[in-house]
């Protein structure tokens, strides 16, 4: 059941990149929305049961980096988010995932901080605002342009915040 959530969010990630490229922009904030509720449906079932495990996390951490990755080289290709944004968003993913192997190789846990969470959080609402694109423009720019600004700002910071915690397993 938990996987589930887990192996829709790898499955939809093309999905919601070619109805992105086919400029079906609706349908592929709808189908992303979806994937992406699956990460909070099943993050909350794995807590309340007590079925968490190192593999479950990975996977749904590499499905979640997967469908924003996607989503966010979409939304490049059909000038909908800026390659600096994309940039800063899929580096600090590719960067934590690879912290998270160094780190938990050493045998130590690489648990998800709460601003982590709310990267997520905010990454899910910018991309789908995008998707969107709703006309309310806010000095010259639209809502879902401050939207990506801000998720890059907490994506940077919430890499950060990952190696500063990180570094005293990084040493040992």
């Amino acid at each position: 059941m938990l996987a589930a959530g887990t192996g829709l969010r790898v499955v939809l990630a093309p999905v919601v990149m070619a109805l992105v490229l086919k400029r079906s922009t609706t349908a592929a904030a709808i189908v992303f929305l979806i994937a992406a509720g699956t990460d909070w449906f099943d993050g909350r079932l794995a807590r309340r049961w007590g079925v968490t495990t190192r593999l479950g996390a990975f996977l749904d951490t590499t499905a979640d980096k997967l469908l924003v990755s996607t989503a966010l080289i979409a939304l490049v290709a059909i000038g909908r988010a800026s390659p600096w944004v994309a940039l800063i968003i899929i580096g600090r993913e590719f960067t934590i995932l690879g912290l998270r192997a160094a780190v938990v190789s050493g045998g130590r846990q690489f648990d998800t901080s709460m601003l982590g969470k709310w990267k997520a959080t905010v990454q899910f609402v910018a991309i789908a605002l995008a998707m969107f694109r709703p006309h309310v423009m806010i000095a010259d720019a639209y809502l879902d342009q401050w939207a990506m600004a801000i998720a890059a700002a907490i994506t940077a910071l919430s890499g950060i915040d990952y190696i500063v915690r990180s570094m005293s397993a990084l040493r040992s």
